[in-house]
């Protein structure tokens, strides 16, 4: 089976546009795992407008399935102006303190809205090498958010990590098109690829409902979704969108 592991950024960007402590991130948590989710996703961005530092460990002491903290290795600490808010410790500090069962490493800018590409190997790589060995002594597996492109995934192995993580927004764009069976082949290339080079197989980035039976990838593991299970939670209620999300991931097994 296919891994589901949900990203709870928009739940705690929901809490953090009041004063308030809700909605709880822990509980939500806790109700996608009893529900059948096998992970919980974070990406703690520096200014902490939604997933915070704090959110990390109380996730890391609660939870008893995967954690998986994305976020780009190169951030430094911010000091928090809010009183409520811990100072964010940079991503190599964080992950330190919490020790994730994976860390996921992405290429995004401080203030960029959501991620939107994936790793230049030629250009970041001998700055990443470093980073992936230090990860993996925290004893984190270590994945490297990717675009498709087959044949930068030796790359990664080359580095060190363990998974990539395919940046699937342009799968999802096609398929709402209507016409993505070519944009499927690139992703399907990627991941036997990444297989043959010895690489775990993660994916996600606007997967939802419609568009993942259709995402038939050999070898994938795990899929990390967030915004549009949010969405779909408020209309069916997590329990349910859980089950669907995993009625849909046992579609797209090949």
């Amino acid at each position: 089976m296919i891994d589901l592991s949900i990203n709870l950024n928009k739940i705690a960007l929901i809490r953090n546009s009041r004063d308030t402590s809700i909605p709880d991130v822990v509980e939500h948590a806790q109700l996608c795992i009893a529900a059948g989710a096998d992970g919980i996703t974070v990406h703690p961005r520096p200014d902490q407008r939604h997933i915070r530092a704090q959110d990390c460990s109380a996730l890391k002491a609660a939870i008893t399935v995967e954690l998986n903290i994305e976020g780009n290795p190169f951030t430094q600490a911010r000091i928090s102006d809010r009183a409520n808010v811990s100072d964010y410790p940079g991503f190599l500090a964080l992950v330190d303190a919490v020790r994730p069962a994976q860390a996921t490493l992405v290429p995004d800018a401080d203030g960029q809205l959501t991620s939107d590409h994936g790793f230049d190997l030629d250009k970041d790589g001998a700055r990443l090498e470093p980073i992936i060995a230090k990860l993996k002594g925290m004893g984190c597996r270590v994945s490297l958010f990717m675009d498709p492109i087959p044949q930068n995934m030796a790359k990664a192995a080359q580095l060190g990590a363990d998974r990539v993580e395919l940046y699937t927004e342009s799968y999802a764009q096609a398929h709402k098109r209507g016409r993505f069976q070519a944009v499927l082949a690139d992703f399907q290339a990627s991941a036997i690829a990444a297989h043959e080079a010895g690489l775990g197989v993660n994916a996600g980035h606007d997967l939802n409902l419609s568009n993942l039976p259709a995402f038939q990838l050999p070898h994938l593991a795990e899929v990390s979704i967030g915004h549009a299970f949010t969405v779909d939670a408020l209309r069916y209620g997590i329990a349910e969108t859980v089950k669907r999300y995993k009625a849909a991931l046992a579609q797209s097994l090949l």
